[in-house]
């Protein structure tokens, strides 16, 4: 029962939290129907794993380009490519970090 508070009391807090991803990812994405979420998943089709969605991903908020996006032709089309991140690489690697640990799915099945 205290094992079952004490992570709830902590996913709370997470949601609450005031950080880097909250701030620069969730503020810009809210607006597009295809959540991050649906995107992770997209992320993880393509590269299979965390080191390599991770670094794929910092690439591209540091180079944004049509030709390394993962989203659809379609998507693109309709909302275009994103701004190139203004964010330090201390930041981008923390909110890369808390996204990764937000929707992955390994050691989450049971």
């Amino acid at each position: 029962m205290v094992k079952k508070l004490v992570v709830f009391l902590v996913l709370t807090l997470e949601l609450f939290a005031d950080n880097i991803y909250t701030r620069s990812c969730i503020e810009c994405h809210k607006y597009l129907p295809v959540t991050l979420q649906q995107m992770f998943k997209e992320y993880l089709q393509t590269y299979s794993g965390e080191e390599n969605l991770k670094a794929g991903l910092k690439h591209y908020l540091k180079y944004p380009s049509k030709s390394i996006s993962v989203m659809s032709k379609l998507f693109i089309d309709s909302y275009g490519i994103k701004k190139r991140s203004h964010l330090s690489d201390k930041e981008l690697d923390d909110a890369i970090k808390i996204y990764w640990n937000k929707f992955k799915v390994f050691g989450k099945l049971k």
